[in-house]
């Protein structure tokens, strides 16, 4: 297995979680929010697909100085709908990683625009997984406040 066949298991099975946590949220509590300060479930939700965009931009270098969320001003109705727009993003994003050559994910030196930290790609790309991941994190925390029952993710 090349190491993006390894990226794409990792990030697939990150995501398939992802989305079992998230159905498992009925829509009545989609506003739910700890405190004052923290995101809405509904917020998590977007907040982890809309990031396929500009994980894209990221690793293909490209310029995230005007960027603008595909997202941006669009209601959250539901959840099949929020994964049918994000669809096309997330694909775009995977076969980016699909096309990068072992010696490019190995070699090639990536910016964040956050923070201005330099990472290897593959390693850029690996902590994406690691974000959303944490977001899963988070979501079974906010499932656990909600006293919803968390859908069994370790399968």
């Amino acid at each position: 297995m090349t190491q993006s066949e390894l990226i794409l298991l990792n990030l697939t099975e990150i995501r398939r979680r992802s989305i079992l946590l998230w159905n498992g949220l009925p829509e009545t509590h989609y506003h739910w929010k700890p405190d004052e300060k923290a995101m809405s479930a509904s917020a998590v939700i977007r907040h982890v697909l809309q990031a396929d965009y500009g994980w894209n931009i990221i690793i293909n270098q490209g310029d995230m100085t005007k960027y603008q969320s595909p997202w941006e001003h669009r209601p959250f109705i539901s959840l099949q709908e929020e994964l049918e727009f994000a669809e096309p993003y997330r694909k775009t994003l995977l076969e980016s990683i699909r096309q990068f050559s072992d010696k490019e994910l190995s070699t090639t030196q990536i910016i964040h625009p956050g923070n201005g930290a330099k990472k290897i790609l593959g390693n850029y790309v690996l902590r994406t997984g690691y974000h959303e991941a944490v977001h899963a994190g988070q979501f079974l925390s906010y499932l656990r406040a909600m006293n919803i029952d968390r859908p069994n993710i370790w399968d």
